[in-house]
Formats: structure tokens, C-alpha cells, sequence
């Protein structure tokens, strides 16, 4: 073990001393920081760099971001040497689904494979394979931290201590929030809208294979907006990333051959193979959705209405109504819209669809909507009541009103102590050592570098 130390001391040496540019101001890999048995390597500080860069995260100076970022791998590496302690393991097929999410969104930034490679100066075998590495790590490192806060919590007692501990002048606003109900009708999709628009598919289909372009009919009637306007292609796409009716029919085409009409949840398509390379697939396709029938909604608004009215004039109330008429699964709970970037049931006005704002703000407490139209989750035309529930008033945070929001705060500073906690005792106990290019950095954390 002393000898296994010593020649990581020697390697780290060895590097700091290595010029960091070369004459094309190209980086020159090189350790720049040591914990334990693991090392830090310029291009892992480089690669999240760049990836902070494509995803517009760059707040501050160049050099303070590569110190945060190293700082966070310092943790990385602390955390990993406690999973490999814990044996904890990983699935694969978790890594290459999130590889696959990471590639098709810097593909999407930068508008092609080719462009992504040469950012990085790899392949795209050799991408994945860091990205893969890179990922790994990150897994393992959250199931170590998620045990390091596992058993914190946050008792009544500790809540109102963290409360009477925030400076008064420092207590934030909370603006009005929303409680909001809906009772939503999805008109129904016949089988002759079905093949009605099947036949329309079939028809392009056949004017393709005599001769037309299949990127002028995507153009003019595809109805995927996104990809229409560059004739229907889609860029490299990998396993995992289409619908899985979409994704059998792309990858068993040949090269420029147009398939047979499929559905996904989407609607129907047809699609011509551009190029396969590997498990990348790159294809056209054109795009047709079933709508519903202007009779069908114009059916589900007067079934609404009359709804509403049975509500107004309390003949049943709202809940009621939700679990005898609704077609939303959030039935069983009444209705009640669940915030999805906070996992309450309370919105604020800037958390709300424009088209509920405008609704909301007309409606008192109580008081049930005329038919609002809306969209579901699979972009069909619906509609639905709403039902503000409950409103709160703009007001400083409070014990009473907020204690949910104030634990979270109190969790999250408990959660945080507990981290730093392990930081130390963990940082104390192992071999810490940083290159002299970022001694100078302002860690959130005393990493107890050894000189």
C-alpha cells in the first residue's frame, strides 16, 4: 500500500511539472489532483467543461469554474472509494440509456455527430466510452451520498429552530399559490379517423416510391414541425430513443428504403433510412396525427357545460363530479393538478399554463370554470373545468402557513451538514493532494491537502 501511494506521488509530481499548453494551445492530459488510490486528470476537468459550455451553465471566470468542477470530482472520488467499500453495483442498461440521452442532446446543440467530434477531437466510440466512465461514477457516488443522508430528518423542533434562526430581515416573501382542480372529457378517436388518415399516408407513400422526393412531401404535410421543415430527417438517433414501433421499423430498413405505415403513440408514419452506422440510425419520416372530430369536441364542451351547471347549482359537488365523469387518471385524487417541478399541489403564478392563468385569475375560490380547452399528454384537443381549491395571500414565510416549504429548507441544511460532516472525516483520513495550478482555488470545502 505505501509503495501503491508513493508512485501516485511520483505521478503527480511528475505532471504538475508538464507545460499545460502545447504550441496549438491544445491541453496536454496530466494528473491534477490525487484522493487516495484515485486520481484527477486534466481532461476530466476539461470534458465537464466543455459540457457546462454547450449547456449554457458558464457563471464566472474560466478558472473558477474549473475549481468548482474539480471540487465536485474530488467529492466523486471520495464517494467512490466508499461504494467500491460497499460493493455497490449498477445495471448497464441504466449507463447506456443516460449515454444515449447525453449524445442526442449535444447532437441537438450542435447539429451533427461530425461537430461533436471534433469539439471533443474523438470519435464517437471514444466519446461514449468517457461518457460511459463518467456516468458510472456518478451513479455510484449518488448511492453512497443518498446513504451519507438517509437517516437525516427534520423534526418539529428542528424546524421551528431553523425558522427563529433566520434573521427577520432575511425571512423570503412567498407570493400567492393556487390549490387547482380539473375535471377533464377527452373526446374519443374513431376507427374511420383511424384510417382515414392512414389512407391519406398511404397515399404520399405511393407517390414517393413513383418518384417524388420524400423530403418535399415531408416539407408539405408532415405534421412533426420540428423535423418537417428539414424534410423529415431526424439526425443519429440510438437504441432507446424512439418509440418502440418506430425504432423496430428503423433499424431493420435498408438504406433509402420507405417503410409501410406504422403507428405510435403520436399518430401514423412512414420512414426512409438516410444511413445506419453501428446502433445509429438516421431517417426521414413524415408525421400524420388523428384529430379529433369537430363534432366530438363540440360534444364534450355541451357535456361540460351541463356538468358545470349541475356543480353550480350544488346538485353534486366537484369532487363528485371528477370521480363520476372525469377522464383523467387524477380522478381518484379529485382532480387535484400535482405542481411537476416541485411535487406539491400548490402553484405559483409563474408555475401555471398561460391558458389556466388566464382562467385562474377570473375565478374565486370555490368557483368552478366554463369548458377550458387544453391538450393531453398526447397532444389531443380536450377539455376541461377547473376549480381553484384554495389561494393563499402574498405574505412573509411562516410556521403556519409554510411549515412544509420551511422543512424543506431544514432538510436541505441538515442534508448538507451531514455531507460535510463525512466530507471531513472522510478528507482527514485519506491521502488528499491538488496541483499547484489550483491552490489558489476557493473550495467550499477543506480538503486537508497534504503539501
Amino acid at each position: 500500500m505505501k509503495l501503491r501511494r508513493f508512485l501516485i506521488i511520483a505521478i503527480l509530481l511528475t505532471f504538475c511539472k508538464t507545460n499545460v499548453y502545447a504550441q496549438e494551445a491544445q491541453v496536454i492530459d496530466r494528473v491534477v489532483a490525487v484522493v487516495g488510490q484515485n486520481i484527477i486528470l486534466q481532461s476530466d476537468i476539461e470534458q465537464q467543461y466543455m459540457q457546462y459550455r454547450l449547456q449554457g451553465g458558464i457563471k464566472g471566470s474560466a478558472h473558477s469554474i474549473r475549481c468548482r468542477i474539480l471540487e465536485d470530482l474530488l467529492f466523486q472520488k471520495l464517494l467512490l472509494n466508499q461504494a467500491e467499500l460497499d460493493s455497490i453495483e449498477i445495471t448497464q442498461e441504466q449507463i447506456e440509456n443516460e449515454v444515449s440521452q447525453r449524445i442526442k442532446y449535444f447532437v441537438s446543440q450542435l447539429g451533427s455527430e461530425e461537430a461533436l467530434e471534433k469539439m471533443y477531437s474523438k470519435t464517437m466510440a471514444e466519446i461514449k466510452e468517457e461518457m460511459t466512465t463518467i456516468l458510472k461514477n456518478k451513479y455510484l457516488s449518488d448511492q453512497v451520498q443518498a446513504k451519507i443522508v438517509e437517516g437525516v430528518s427534520a423534526t418539529p423542533g428542528d424546524v421551528r429552530d431553523f425558522y427563529r434562526e433566520i434573521p427577520k430581515d432575511s425571512i423570503p416573501m412567498i407570493n400567492s399559490e393556487y390549490e387547482i382542480a380539473e375535471l377533464v372529457k377527452k373526446p374519443p378517436i374513431t376507427l374511420d379517423e383511424k384510417l382515414a388518415v392512414k389512407d391519406k399516408l398511404y397515399q404520399l407513400r405511393t407517390r414517393i416510391l413513383k418518384g417524388e422526393r420524400f423530403s418535399t412531401m415531408a416539407l408539405l404535410y408532415s405534421e412533426d414541425p420540428g423535423s418537417a421543415k428539414k424534410g423529415g430527417e431526424l439526425g443519429f438517433h440510438g437504441r432507446g430513443e424512439f418509440a418502440p414501433e418506430f425504432e423496430a421499423t428503423a433499424f431493420t430498413l435498408k438504406e433509402g428504403e420507405i417503410s409501410e405505415v406504422i403507428e405510435t403513440e403520436f399518430g401514423f408514419h412512414i420512414l426512409q433510412l438516410i444511413e445506419r452506422r453501428g446502433d445509429y440510425v438516421n431517417v426521414r419520416h413524415i408525421l400524420m396525427t388523428v384529430k379529433v372530430s369537430p363534432e366530438a369536441l363540440q360534444k364534450a364542451y355541451l357535456e361540460l357545460d351541463s356538468i358545470a351547471n349541475l356543480i353550480r347549482n350544488d346538485s353534486m359537488t366537484f369532487d363528485e363530479a371528477v370521480r363520476k365523469f372525469s377522464d383523467e387518471d387524477d380522478k381518484v385524487s379529485g382532480g387535484v393538478l400535482v405542481n411537476e417541478m416541485t411535487g406539491s399541489t400548490l402553484f405559483a403564478p409563474e408555475d401555471l399554463d398561460q391558458s389556466v392563468s388566464v382562467v385562474i385569475n377570473r375565478l374565486a375560490v370555490g368557483e368552478v370554470s366554463g369548458p377550458v380547452p387544453m391538450k393531453t399528454k398526447k397532444d389531443k384537443d380536450a377539455y376541461r373545468l377547473l376549480l381553484i381549491k384554495k389561494k393563499t395571500k402574498p405574505h412573509k414565510a411562516n410556521l403556519k402557513d409554510d411549515y412544509a416549504l420551511i422543512q424543506q429548507w431544514t432538510m436541505q441544511k441538515k442534508r448538507e451538514e451531514a455531507v460535510n460532516k463525512w466530507i471531513k472525516a472522510k478528507s482527514n483520513k485519506s491521502f488528499v493532494s491538488i496541483c499547484d495550478d489550483f491552490c489558489d482555488c476557493e473550495f467550499q470545502f477543506d480538503w486537508n491537502v497534504s503539501k
